[in-house]
């Protein structure tokens, strides 16, 4: 049976993982080197080594874990309410994980960038809630709920808008010439998705 991590290699392995998760949504994961995570993490590289053997373990477990939790706003969109608050709180609530979890948008936008070499299995699980989701938008289009409109592309756009703010912040607070752009941003989605969705 393998001995509990103690205080130190919990702090250890958290500090692997949040430098990780620093050098890969700054350099990719073919830019990222173990020695800048080990600088990052205030560690000897043959320390880092002691927790993860090599950069890909680093990297698969941020993603594993960014999975879940990029799947969640999705996830507790609730078929059995209110069609256009239900669409406008999923875009909320992936709004606020642009403005909360920057880096970890960063790190998912790579991965995809480069064709999700290292998130392929975790693919199907994605496309599977998105199915779900997409025919449940379909049946409020068709009961005359919401206006008709592909739901595939409603996604995409609600990704793209939200996404935006953390894989450009810097693009964004440039051009608004202010560093908190996400009170209009989340003013504007609305505006825009209600007249877009409604019957």
């Amino acid at each position: 049976m393998k001995k509990p991590e103690t205080r130190i290699q919990k702090k250890n392995r958290a500090a692997i993982l949040s430098a990780g998760l620093d050098v890969f949504s700054q350099f990719g994961f073919r830019g990222a080197t173990l020695d800048q995570i080990a600088e990052a993490a205030g560690l000897s590289k043959p320390n880092l080594l002691y927790y993860f053997p090599s950069k890909e373990e680093i990297h698969q477990q941020l993603l594993t874990s960014l999975l879940s939790t990029w799947l969640d706003p999705l996830r507790k969109m609730n078929d059995s309410g209110d069609p256009i608050e239900e669409i406008l709180g999923y875009a909320k609530r992936k709004l606020a994980l642009s403005r909360d979890f920057p880096r970890e948008s960063r790190l998912f936008a790579n991965e995809i960038l480069q064709g999700a070499p290292r998130l392929g299995d975790s693919m199907p699980a994605l496309n599977a809630l998105v199915d779900k989701k997409a025919t449940v938008i379909n049946g409020w289009a068709k009961a005359g709920r919401i206006a008709a409109i592909d739901p595939y592309h409603l996604l995409f756009l609600i990704w793209a808008q939200t996404q935006h703010y953390a894989d450009f912040d810097v693009q964004v607070r440039a051009v608004l010439g202010r560093d908190d752009p996400f009170p209009e941003a989340a003013t504007f989605m609305e505006h825009m998705l209600r007249r877009t969705l409604a019957p």
